[in-house]
């Protein structure tokens, strides 16, 4: 009876919530990708200026599940309707245009925890109508082969039409790769070479891309065909810490390309009634990047493209179920509210408004994404942070909460300790 009544308050504690899409979808298929274009910041910045921003006037859905007895194998389809039009008041006997785009990708993997090594199956109303991709690599030598062919098309064009074959090396601090068309004349080779270094912090690379036309003896002198970039960042690679990547790029001689990317992991204070009492704050993350892309050549540019652009974006993941994302453009600016229900499989529906400034108008577009292919929670085992329940709840003591401060995250991951985290949870240590 008294060990009851002189019972301890419970712990405080802090909420974690899962990341809403971790790890990438694009980066399952990275092995098929030139290092060099994924790097330098280049993948999370294409997450952050595209994901969840609805083109205006456009309703996208998508079904991404693995099944139950074989997780193995899983299946991405894709609806979009475009052309469609959202009117508040205007004639009821409207029927406005509708085109319907829709595909669907199998995907089979050999080990569960490795994408590296898989083959898809991508079939759509559009060409390519069927398209088989495979990809093997072996992470102890550091090898491996790739290859995309389509296999039916309505229409074949160029050699690219009838397949690429690729090889690459990769290891902690060395990518080199190349890609060839197997049908293409011998003029055409390779269609991409590339090769990325990293030093610390630093991180280097230079890919080869051939232009259209040319004698082969002259391609590689031909400065339009090169492309070379410069990277410094700072993080361990993982989501779970904060990180910012800062890049250079010339590209084909034509183009000079200045990027940032920051990823921000904070603790705000809870404020609401309806948590417990136990509940003293929860981890925000913030992700914020810009993009400035000038021409540096003497070519003449039509009225319609400008000579340099620049877009910058930011978005704040308040808790497990809102994301809020904006991003800004010359000649546009796009907001974009996520919500997402963490069932399973889990459900995600988020609605875009875009104002377009050479009209004048702000338009609208609707996505939901049904998906149970990324686990929602994960495991920490820093003293700070003790799960405690599946429901991402941690201890709280070791944290110094003060009034107008966000302490940062401090945990093993910043150690580099990342034993504790799931696989797709940790940065890729053997490749670069």
């Amino acid at each position: 009876m008294g060990n009851w009544l002189n019972k301890e308050p419970p712990p405080p504690m802090v909420l974690v919530p899962p990341l809403f899409d971790f790890p990438p979808l694009a980066a399952r298929t990275r092995m098929l990708e030139s290092s060099y274009n994924l790097l330098f910041g280049k993948l999370a910045l294409k997450c952050l200026f595209d994901d969840y921003f609805e083109e205006a006037r456009r309703f996208s859905a998508r079904i991404m599940l693995k099944p139950i007895d074989d997780p193995h194998v899983d299946l991405i389809a894709t609806v979009i309707i475009l052309n469609f039009s959202l009117f508040v008041s205007g004639p009821l006997d409207h029927k406005p245009e509708e085109k319907i785009v829709g595909n669907a990708l199998f995907r089979w993997q050999s080990d569960v925890d490795d994408p590296h090594t898989f083959m898809d199956l991508f079939v759509s109303n559009s060409d390519p109508v069927l398209q088989m991709r495979s990809c093997v690599y072996y992470p102890k030598l550091g090898f491996g082969a790739f290859g995309i062919f389509p296999a039916l098309m309505k229409k074949r064009i160029s050699a690219e039409d009838y397949g690429v074959m690729g090889l690459r090396y990769g290891s902690e601090s060395l990518s080199i790769g190349a890609t060839l068309m197997p049908f293409a004349l011998k003029d055409e080779l390779p269609k991409c070479a590339w090769l990325v270094s990293k030093m610390g912090r630093l991180t280097v690379g230079v890919q080869y891309e051939p232009q259209n036309g040319g004698k082969e003896d002259t391609k590689y002198k031909n400065l339009m065909n090169w492309s070379c970039a410069i990277g410094y960042g700072v993080g361990s690679g993982s989501p779970l810490s904060p990180s910012f990547n800062f890049g250079l790029e010339l590209a084909k001689r034509s183009q000079f390309i200045a990027s940032f990317y920051q990823h921000v992991v904070v603790q705000r204070r809870v404020k609401n009634p309806f948590e417990e009492n136990e509940i003293i704050g929860i981890t925000n993350y913030i992700d914020f990047g810009f993009e400035l892309q000038t021409r540096v050549d003497d070519a003449r540019t039509s009225n319609n493209t400008p000579e340099s652009s620049f877009q910058v974006a930011a978005s704040w993941q308040a808790n497990k179920n809102f994301l809020l994302k904006g991003k800004l453009g010359p000649l546009s600016s796009t907001l974009t509210l996520a919500f997402k229900s963490w069932w399973k499989p889990s459900f995600t529906f988020n609605i875009s408004a875009t104002r377009d400034r050479t009209i004048g108008k702000t338009q609208y577009g609707f996505g939901l994404r049904v998906e149970n292919l990324r686990e929602a929670s994960y495991q920490r085992a820093d003293p700070n942070f003790v799960m405690l329940t599946p429901s991402k709840e941690h201890l709280a003591e070791g944290n110094v909460w003060k009034i107008g401060e966000r302490p940062m995250l401090q945990s093993d991951v910043n150690a580099g300790n990342f034993e504790e985290l799931p696989r797709e949870l940790r940065p890729l240590k053997k490749i670069l």
